[in-house]
C-alpha cells in the first residue's frame, strides 16, 4: 500500500475521517473483491497525485462492519469523498481514474 493511503477501521474511522478537516477520499473495499483489487492501484496513484491536499483512506468492510452499515455500503468498491467529516459525493464500482480525479477536483474547487 502507498505511504499516502492509511488503513482505517471501526475504531479509527471517527478520528481519521469523521473528525478530519478538509477532504478525505475513502475506498470501501474487501480483499476477496476483484473490482476492488483493480481500483486499488488507481487509488494509490491518486493519493500520490493529491498528497498534501487530500487525505486517502481504505476501509476493509469485512473487518469494519459498523462503518459499512453506518454509510450503507451495499456495493464494493465504493469510493467516497468526505469534506470536513461529512460524505459529499461517491461512486460504486471500478471507476476510471480520470473520473475519480474529476470528483476530487470538483470538491477542491
Amino acid at each position: 500500500m502507498s505511504q499516502h493511503v492509511i488503513e482505517v477501521n471501526d475504531a479509527t474511522f471517527p478520528a481519521q475521517v469523521e473528525q478530519a478537516a478538509g477532504l478525505t477520499f475513502v475506498d470501501f473495499w474487501a480483499p476477496w473483491c476483484a473490482p476492488c483489487r483493480i481500483v486499488g492501484p488507481t487509488v494509490e496513484r491518486l493519493a500520490e497525485r493529491y498528497a498534501g491536499r487530500v487525505r486517502f483512506a481504505k476501509v476493509n468492510v469485512d473487518d469494519s462492519p459498523r462503518i459499512a452499515t453506518t454509510y450503507q455500503i451495499g456495493s464494493i468498491p465504493t469510493l467516497a469523498i468526505f469534506k470536513n467529516g461529512v460524505p459529499v459525493t461517491g461512486v460504486a464500482g471500478a471507476v476510471p481514474e480520470h473520473l475519480l480525479a474529476e470528483m476530487i477536483d470538483e470538491q477542491l474547487g
